[in-house]
């Protein structure tokens, strides 16, 4: 934990929670897992998860993506299947217009993520006012990181551009990297043997 804060930063949470999930065979929200208080789907796990530590939560999904009942408000991409840049965008606004500076962005597709080290990447983009923190432990984390809300217009403005990945949100803006010992709760879910038992 990097030391300094008083309280912790504010944090919106966003998840994205619409993806293809081919690997998978099927939407990866949905996936029942084994949580800590018995069966639950990886959605309501990530959602409760962040909501430990983030308000509000903001689930991104898929047009007609069926969704359990979950703390967190549900927004929909108009389009399906053009990946985790627009829907991002999509959560940073809604993040910003809740009075958030600061959202944590991930994907639903991690079953074994806890808030431990989400201070080490919100209290740095709080100091330095960089746009982007990500944990990196040799690779980036992308979909595990803390975003200035107000990137939503940049990101509307890749988008129209035809950009559709993360790395080219991350490659033009202010972003600082955080090197972390390689963690389990950054381990993405994607096929069935990665998922906790119960799925």
């Amino acid at each position: 934990m990097i030391l300094g804060a008083t309280s912790p930063v504010p944090l919106a949470a966003v998840v994205l929670a619409g993806g293809a999930s081919r690997r998978m065979g099927r939407d990866k929200a949905t996936v029942s897992i084994d949580g800590p208080s018995g069966p639950t789907t990886l959605v309501e796990h990530v959602v409760t998860t962040v909501g430990r530590r983030c308000s509000p939560v903001f689930v991104i999904a898929a047009p007609g993506q069926a969704l359990p009942d979950l703390a967190a408000e549900v927004l929909r991409d108009e389009v399906r299947g053009v990946g985790p840049l627009l829907a991002t965008g999509r959560g940073l606004r809604a993040a910003a217009e809740a009075g958030h500076r600061w959202a944590f962005v991930c994907a639903v597709d991690l079953p074994y993520l806890t808030m431990d080290f989400v201070d080490d990447l919100a209290v740095p983009a709080e100091r330095l006012g960089v746009d982007v923190v990500l944990p990196w432990d040799g690779r980036d984390h992308y979909l595990a990181g803390v975003y200035r809300t107000s990137l939503s217009g940049h990101i509307a403005q890749l988008v129209a551009a035809g950009e559709r990945s993360m790395r080219a949100l991350v490659d033009t803006v202010d972003a600082q990297r955080i090197v972390m010992p390689e963690q389990r709760a950054l381990t993405n879910a994607n096929t069935p043997a990665d998922l906790p038992v119960g799925h």
